[in-house]
């Protein structure tokens, strides 16, 4: 498996939500700061993008898509100088998750929402408050047979749509990346940057397949064709923190998926990982997650408990049509 595969296949989404927004004449939507990533898709017509923060508005046509990674309030219009409806009283009238604004639809633009756990900080930590790909890119050829099928999810909902709109919007994300991944420079820090260097993206593939060994900096460089000091310093200009503190962050988030999801004890864990002892294992955990690997798996198994009583709730309310499920109509989109 890939490294990027292997990021990837450790996120798990604790929440995915979908919406879509209809919108004619002149318009303009404020949106609340997202609790996780945003993913945005133009199926048809343009709009005007601003993130807060960010200095430049960002044009959209048919075709685009977006990805915001930041917490950070954001808006669409079809004219910067609009002032803006709040995001919660638009959707509040949503039929079907889609909400509509004006008399006449000269844009649609399909939306979810990704929320993610600790296990996510590697990747999206790396990421720019906004990550836009153009629909007239060669490669986005994926991008947008997922675009037309999610449209078609949307406008004729049957049997398993739930479940192939959920799918679809998966494979948008990692086309998304992987295309972002192909436009960076030479110069851009991070970790989906360093994937594409020839010296670096060997050592990160060798330290993910094996966390658990106990790497030298001489072994690092050796698979890098360089000397030590070149390659800590090749490594921390273009991962943005040195060899051995990457390779503790790898280990950190795989223990974070075996706490959340194995019954395997801590220590078991630790040493898979490459700590001789429980303390070790410990102590490197504190100083990234501020807390232990036993309190960390307390805390996940008490959020985890009332998330599903909080689901269960609102799944039979949403079945009874007196009582909608009780949402933040903002954060739908």
């Amino acid at each position: 498996m890939d490294t990027l595969s292997e990021v990837l296949a450790l996120l798990k989404s604790h929440r995915t939500l979908f919406a879509g927004l209809k919108a004619g004449g002149t318009w303009a939507v404020n949106f609340p700061a997202p609790e996780g990533i945003k993913f945005n898709a133009v199926v048809e017509g343009k709009c005007w993008l601003e993130v807060e923060g960010e200095p430049v508005p960002i044009a959209l046509s048919e075709g685009d898509c977006f990805l915001l990674t930041h917490n950070r309030p954001w808006r669409l219009s079809s004219n910067l100088a609009r002032q803006g409806i709040d995001a919660r009283d638009v959707y509040r009238e949503a039929v079907g998750g889609i909400a509509s604004l004006g008399d006449t639809v000269d844009l649609f633009l399909i939306g979810g929402l990704f929320t993610y756990g600790d296990d996510a900080r590697l990747l999206l930590d790396g990421l720019p408050p906004v990550v836009r790909i153009s629909a007239r890119s060669e490669q986005a050829g994926v991008l947008r047979w997922c675009l037309e099928r999610l449209a078609l999810e949307y406008a004729s909902p049957r049997l398993g749509a739930a479940l192939m709109t959920e799918h679809l919007a998966q494979m948008m994300l990692v086309q998304i990346l992987r295309l972002y991944q192909s436009s960076l420079g030479a110069s851009t820090q991070g970790w989906l940057a360093a994937l594409t260097d020839p010296r670096l993206a060997p050592v990160l593939a060798q330290v993910h397949a094996e966390p658990a060994r106990r790497w030298t900096l001489s072994e690092m460089a050796s698979i890098a064709n360089q000397s030590r000091s070149t390659f800590a310093l090749h490594f921390k200009q273009h991962v943005g923190m040195p060899p051995q503190e990457y390779l503790t962050h790898w280990r950190m988030h795989l223990a974070i998926k075996a706490l959340n999801t194995s019954s395997s004890s801590v220590s078991s864990i630790g040493q898979a990982l490459g700590y001789q002892s429980d303390s070790a294992f410990s102590s490197a955990f504190k100083r990234q997650m501020n807390c232990s690997p036993r309190e960390y798996r307390e805390r996940a198994l008490h959020n985890s408990h009332n998330t599903h009583n909080t689901h269960s709730i609102s799944h039979k309310e949403a079945s009874d049509e007196r009582y909608p499920a009780r949402e933040d109509p903002g954060q739908r989109y």
